[in-house]
């Protein structure tokens, strides 16, 4: 039996919260169970903003993310607040732009390019949020190719496919040679 207990962090406009309902509907359509919520500071764009995620193969009895099992963190500032505390036990996935702060295991710590693979692979900096969801995806196993595929055509604006597409293919392939540090491993198990 697998849980996952996800925070999705970064700024207003990054689409932390498009991606975390992705994921939920990926995880969905691999018949798992699967509770979406976010908050976000008063300004539109800009401001924190928190998607919360929880999948599982059994009931989820509270629809909050209570112990992290993963964060991803796009900015310093997301990163810096919602990693303070956590369990030796968070994978933190971290935008490698970002400094890693000194309270984390290095060992917890997934250092990816999500920023520059959108900028510079992609070729538009607003599908970040499409390749952290294929990096979150081949770390978390949340469903495979063709329901996280399917999930990203229901949610994005027409015209966009294949770019987003694009992007999930670049965000998976960021990670083709991941493996996780041996105290993380254990992790991935849960």
């Amino acid at each position: 039996m697998s849980r996952h207990e996800i925070m999705l962090t970064g700024s207003g406009g990054q689409g932390m919260i498009l991606a975390s309902i992705i994921l939920a509907q990926a995880a969905i359509l691999e018949n798992k169970n699967a509770a979406q919520s976010q908050s976000y500071g008063p300004e539109a764009r800009g401001g924190k903003c928190k998607a919360e995620l929880i999948v599982s193969d059994s009931f989820i009895r509270f629809p909050r993310v209570t112990n992290p099992t993963f964060i991803l963190a796009l900015t310093q500032s997301s990163l810096d607040n919602y990693t303070e505390g956590i369990s030796g036990k968070c994978i933190v996935m971290a935008d490698e732009s970002l400094k890693v702060p000194y309270w984390l295991n290095p060992d917890q710590v997934i250092r990816v390019p999500v920023l520059d693979t959108a900028r510079s692979r992609v070729g538009k900096l607003f599908t970040a949020n499409i390749v952290a969801v294929g990096a979150i995806n081949k770390v978390l196993n949340i469903a495979g190719w063709d329901n996280l595929k399917k999930a990203v055509l229901m949610h994005i604006p027409e015209k966009t496919e294949e770019i987003n597409i694009k992007a999930l293919k670049a965000g998976e392939m960021m990670l083709c040679s991941y493996q996780p540090a041996p105290s993380a491993e254990r992790l991935l198990i849960a």
